[in-house]
């Protein structure tokens, strides 16, 4: 089985949690739409957004990175840095008072990861 296959099945995982957790903040604010002022729903509903913004293209990037011959260590590695950033940053941004410190590195492994990987994905198509 690819590597990254195993790791899409785990951010699927945990993209249908951060979801439920955000069914679950609309329904005790009974909010349907939008956010309605509250800042806990308001930090859901990013925490799930901005796993949708990162998470789809780093995989396809990672999967070319596997596919393009890099070691299995190299590619797990690019992949458990993402999960371990996505998983960081959504506890951060999650809390009302937010420690920008957690924040950060979440955010860190992940551009780390992204740009690692695009990085090997430029260089072995120059060649």
């Amino acid at each position: 089985m690819p590597i990254v296959a195993l790791y899409a099945a785990l951010f699927a995982i945990m993209l249908v949690a951060l979801s439920v957790r955000v069914i679950l903040v609309r329904q005790a604010k009974q909010v349907a739409i939008g956010d309605g002022g509250h800042t806990a729903l308001q930090r859901a509903i990013r925490v799930q957004g901005n796993f949708t913004e990162y998470v789809p293209l780093a995989l396809l990037l990672f999967w070319l990175v596997e596919t393009s011959g890099a070691a299995a260590l190299w590619v797990h590695g690019l992949c458990a840095a993402l999960l371990l950033g996505r998983i960081v940053h959504a506890v951060g941004v999650s809390q009302i008072k937010e420690t920008l410190a957690i924040r950060v590195v979440g955010m860190l492994l992940t551009f780390t990861s992204l740009l690692v990987g695009a990085g090997w994905v430029l260089v072995r198509a120059a060649m």
